[in-house]
């Protein structure tokens, strides 16, 4: 080879390499997001007196866990994080793959001074998840939000009127209680839904169908926890294709007949 040539192939054999390790390290990176939202479901249901009411949960459509929001107050203050949503099309069904999201919204409030929070969104009706169509929600404007009631029963007694469609929470230097949200944008995070789910440019509707391709082992993981706060099924870990048996009449690798068609949201985002 041409010395001339030997610079370029060294550059170019850089450049992948560094390619290599960037998507290796964004996808560790959206894991332990997974991880620490995996935690903070877990030190949550662990609370004995404060913590989310059961009553709530049952009647949850879809349930955002978004951990170390940070809100900065100086002049005119604001608060951002990143997390994940998951959704099911119905209150005794399994919840869906995680959707990454981020939360943004300004606090409007006057003073210095910085404080991280654990944020949990509960859903309580299905107009509420439908609502990030286009990928893009602004709690009380596009969907109404409540802080959320505290404790195993609390006011979420058996006969409590849900009329909001979200109800928010957080956890901040070990206390726990509803929080006021109004104001503040959740958008689907595509660049990390693309990065844990190994294809470009994949849909939230498509995650939340189950038409994206398997997540890792993290996802379940969380999905394990979800449930047992909501008192559901786990959803069951996805069965390599060539491990499902053929029924009668079906070709070999083929889905079994008995198998749930896969749903539809409507969630798509809009091309910008």
């Amino acid at each position: 080879m041409p010395n001339g040539k030997k610079p370029i192939a060294a550059l170019l054999a850089a450049i992948f390499a560094a390619a290599i390790v960037n998507v290796a390290q964004a996808g560790a990176r959206e894991e332990g997001r997974l991880l620490t939202a995996t935690e903070v479901l877990e030190e949550v249901r662990a609370m004995p007196d404060v913590r989310l009411p059961d009553t709530l949960l049952a009647h949850a459509y879809g349930i955002a866990v978004i951990p170390d929001v940070t809100k900065v107050a100086f002049i005119f203050g604001g608060r951002h994080g990143n997390g994940v949503l998951s959704v099911r099309d119905k209150l005794t069904g399994p919840w869906s793959n995680p959707v990454f999201i981020s939360l943004t919204g300004g606090s409007g409030e006057n003073q210095a001074g910085a404080q991280s929070s654990d944020i949990i969104l509960v859903f309580t009706t299905k107009a509420g998840i439908e609502g990030i169509a286009g990928g893009k929600l602004t709690l009380g404007a596009d969907a109404s939000v409540a802080t959320g009631p505290v404790g195993r029963q609390g006011s979420a007694a058996t006969d409590m009127s849900f009329n909001a469609e979200i109800y928010s929470y957080a956890r901040t230097r070990g206390l726990f209680g509803g929080i006021a949200l109004d104001g503040s944008v959740i958008s689907i995070d595509r660049s990390a839904n693309a990065s844990l789910y190994h294809k470009s440019g994949v849909t939230a509707s498509e995650i939340f169908s189950g038409q994206a391709p398997v997540p890792p082992a993290t996802a379940q993981r969380f999905l394990e926890r979800l449930a047992q706060a909501t008192g559901t099924a786990v959803r069951a870990s996805p069965v390599p294709q060539a491990d499902v048996p053929a029924t009668a009449g079906q070709p070999p690798g083929a889905a079994p007949t008995t198998a749930e068609p896969a749903r539809t949201y409507p969630l798509e985002e809009q091309k910008k």
